[in-house]
């Protein structure tokens, strides 16, 4: 009972950062699963039939808040169900340990891209020129729904982090867009472990415990995703993306636990700086635009 109690705090926990940055709700929970010693399937496979619920409630919030870009999740939808189910079924098959710190560099690189572009705006506005194209919507989810089923957790990772450097659509709505397909990838990913596991090598009361969790903490990210600025809400989930991966790719190389946290508690101060750079440059930004009409009535 007290583990299903805790696993509910880290799915409530997990939804939060998911539901605000755009990932991290199957990477958190699939990582406390393994450690407590379940089959990495076994693990992807009750994070997935959880999301069944959270992604669903939380596509829903996003949408009522406007967060969601529903051309995006139409066109990521059913590449993604169809990358989720091919992931899931041959995941006995497949090398994670090979893909992993190869998916983590690419993210990495893409987080460090990420930070750059939001942080070195100064006291400009961001602005986001066109939509992403289907040739690259539909690729980037084929691609993150297979890596969501194998690892546990990517479909976050790779869109949020494709489309925030694609600079194509604001932050708040690459999370909300995200997080509404994401329902869809959870479908695909979940029939397919029910194909390869059955349902006996599936634990429900880890998955449910999760699912509590979760649903109650996606209608508060969606309401905070509204509310924060892009800037901040950018350089927020690129700061998550460098911390992750960073961490991912030291441990594949085998470095000492200790040199892992010590380097991600200066990843990790470094990323509250930047955040709290980038409030400030809002600040300044918001405190520009009102003078404007100032200045222009003074000059009439």
């Amino acid at each position: 009972m007290r583990k299903l109690i805790v696993l509910g705090v880290v799915g409530l926990i997990a939804q939060l950062i998911d539901g605000s940055l755009g990932m991290g709700y199957g990477v958190t929970s699939s990582t406390l699963l393994l450690a407590v010693g379940v089959a990495p399937a076994a693990a992807s496979a009750a994070v997935h039939f959880s999301e069944l619920g959270t992604s669903l409630v939380s596509g829903v919030s996003h949408h009522k808040f406007g967060n969601v870009d529903w051309r995006t999740v139409s066109i990521l939808a059913v590449p993604g169900f169809v990358g989720a189910f091919a992931g899931a079924t041959l995941l006995s098959n497949l090398d994670a340990a090979v893909a992993k710190p190869l998916v983590a560099i690419i993210l990495l690189s893409l987080g460090f891209y990420v930070v750059y572009r939001f942080l070195r705006l100064g006291g400009a506005r961001p602005s986001f020129k066109g939509r992403p194209s289907a040739a690259f919507l539909a690729p980037m989810g084929l691609v993150a729904g297979t890596l969501d089923a194998v690892g546990g957790g990517g479909w976050g990772p790779v869109g949020t982090t494709s489309l925030l450097s694609s600079g194509r659509l604001e932050p708040r709505k690459v999370v909300g867009s995200i997080g509404a397909s994401e329902f869809v990838v959870a479908v695909g990913a979940s029939l397919g472990f029910l194909f390869g596991l059955g349902s006996a090598g599936i634990n429900w009361g880890f998955a449910a415990a999760l699912l509590a969790g979760g649903v109650v903490a996606a209608p508060i990210a969606a309401w905070l995703v509204r509310r924060l600025a892009p800037r901040v809400l950018g350089t927020a989930a690129g700061g998550l993306i460098i911390l992750t991966n960073s961490k991912t790719l030291l441990e594949t190389a085998g470095v000492p636990g200790v040199g892992v946290a010590a380097t991600a508690a200066v990843v990790l101060v470094l990323w509250i700086w930047a955040i709290v750079w980038a409030v400030k440059q809002e600040r300044l930004s918001r405190a520009a635009l009102a003078d404007e009409p100032e200045l222009e009535t003074a000059t009439a």
